[in-house]
């Protein structure tokens, strides 16, 4: 059997994130020009090919156009076989639903020539909730270094939010639909909460002075990091001035104002999080690993040799589940690590003698040479089990097939024999840049999945968000296996 690790295809993450960063900074500074810009509501918009739908939002248009004589389960998905690209159908109008060939609902949700300022408006990455605690709002990160706020029931375009630009990081309140959490762009030492009604912020978090390093000016978790999913703790990687210095971890609980551990660092790792119990800080970078720190930083466990797109998930046993990819494994396997099961050992043990947790593979991406670069979204956090993945730049196999993985939209149980269900296909079928990418991300009760898409055309930033709706209980409950209580929170 041919190896296929020299097909492998490994995202450029260092080049795409310095992209990012370089355009974000770019367009901020562009944007700071435009302070005359309009806050004015656009009049609702028709959501659906027929007019009858408008006032009863998008859901509704879903029930009647496209689920009216459909069961509601999904179409299993088999790890086997070939899914060739499909002819791209024609772009649709703004909130005109239509059946997805997977058989689910999809709607474009924004028109960004129109609404916010022109190029792009996108989902801004999978391992972002762009849902806020209720599904009543979708945040949309638009050229211009601006995030901008839509109904999500009738995709109505609301207002630019004032306070969030650039890489600020924006977290949604877990229970309260109007508040969202956001840093300074690229970090810094206050942590504001915006009330989005009336786009009026307050101090949430004061860092000044706080911190064992005098110098640090900026925390965050460079872009890619989350709170627990209660909104209580909160992980960041501390650095200092322009040229962004590490200098440390740190670990905050919300709920009380304390800064509950800290931990010095000389090597700047690619992003960090909390998981989604709160029991573990998580860095991840290609030098050290990934790797889950108690959070006072006592003890420690190796989650993986690298730093590759993965998220952070809660398994159907309530334990905190790391999910990524291997591009050196022989396979490319897409794996899970229970990170509560896996033993922990002292923090000061070296690095090079701890061995990697156990890991359950799901499924292998190199197939007859196909391969695909894969984006993992875990924040569907009332479903539990469950992650969403987006393939996408898929590469043909040498037969001249394509894998069954090709270009679309996912749902992976989180089990050693997991069940697979399609969701939708991005139509990105020629990538042409981070931007394009689908970074496709639900809602907590994944019942409503956001995604880019450039749909079918070579452009690099001509790029809309679209929504999957989904059906009630169309994905199954995730198997409980031992159901396995999560344990204590730790180091606290």
């Amino acid at each position: 059997m041919t190896d296929d690790r020299s097909a492998a295809h490994h995202p450029p993450r260092a080049r795409a994130r310095l992209a990012l960063v370089v355009a974000t900074l770019a367009a901020v500074a562009d944007a700071g020009a435009q302070e005359g810009h309009s806050q004015r509501e656009l009049p609702p918009l028709v959501v659906s090919r027929s007019t009858g739908t408008a006032r009863e939002g998008v859901a509704a248009a879903c029930a009647s156009e496209v689920y009216a004589d459909q069961p509601p389960a999904l179409r299993s998905l088999q790890p086997q076989g070939s899914d060739p690209p499909q002819p791209v159908p024609p772009k649709p109008a703004k909130g005109a639903v239509f059946r997805d060939r997977a058989g689910t609902c999809v709607v474009r949700a924004t028109a960004h020539d129109a609404e916010p300022p022109p190029t792009f408006a996108r989902n801004d990455f999978a391992r972002r909730q762009p849902f806020n605690a209720d599904s009543s709002y979708v945040l949309v990160y638009a050229s211009g270094g601006y995030w901008h706020l839509y109904d999500a029931r009738t995709l109505r375009y609301l207002k630019r939010l004032d306070g969030p630009a650039g890489d600020a990081e924006p977290q949604w309140h877990p229970t309260d639909p109007n508040t969202l959490y956001y840093l300074p762009t690229n970090g810094g030492l206050v942590l504001h909460a915006l009330d989005v009604r009336d786009n009026q912020s307050r101090v949430a978090a004061d860092f000044s002075g706080r911190l064992p390093w005098p110098d640090a000016t900026h925390l965050w978790t460079k872009d890619e990091g989350s709170p627990s999913a209660d909104g209580r703790w909160w992980g960041f990687q501390a650095e200092a001035g322009n040229d962004f210095a590490i200098r440390g971890y740190v670990v905050y609980d919300l709920a009380t104002d304390r800064i509950v551990g800290t931990r010095a660092a000389t090597i700047r790792p690619d992003h960090v999080s909390m998981s989604p119990s709160g029991r573990w800080f998580t860095s991840s970078g290609d030098e050290e690993g990934t790797w889950a720190w108690s959070p006072d930083f006592r003890s420690r466990k190796k989650l993986h040799h690298k730093s590759e797109h993965s998220d952070l998930a809660i398994g159907a046993n309530g334990h905190d589940l790391y999910v990524s990819i291997d591009f050196q494994s022989a396979r490319g396997d897409v794996f899970f690590v229970d990170v509560d099961a896996c033993p922990s050992v002292p923090a000061s043990k070296p690095a090079a003698s701890v061995p990697e947790c156990p890991r359950t593979v799901l499924f292998p991406t190199y197939l007859d040479g196909a391969h695909a670069s894969l984006h993992f979204s875990g924040k569907a956090f009332a479903n539990p089990g469950w992650v969403v993945v987006s393939s996408y730049d898929t590469q043909p196999m040498r037969s001249g097939g394509w894998p069954w993985y090709t270009n679309k939209i996912f749902a992976v149980e989180l089990a050693a024999h997991p069940r697979m269900r399609t969701l939708g296909y991005h139509e990105v079928t020629r990538y042409a840049g981070y931007w394009t990418e689908p970074h496709a991300s639900p809602n907590r009760t994944l019942d409503r999945v956001m995604f880019n898409s450039n749909w079918g055309t070579a452009s690099a930033d001509d790029v809309d968000d679209y929504m999957i709706v989904l059906r009630e209980r169309a994905l199954p409950l995730a198997a409980r296996g031992a159901a396995t209580p999560a344990p204590p929170a730790q180091g606290r």
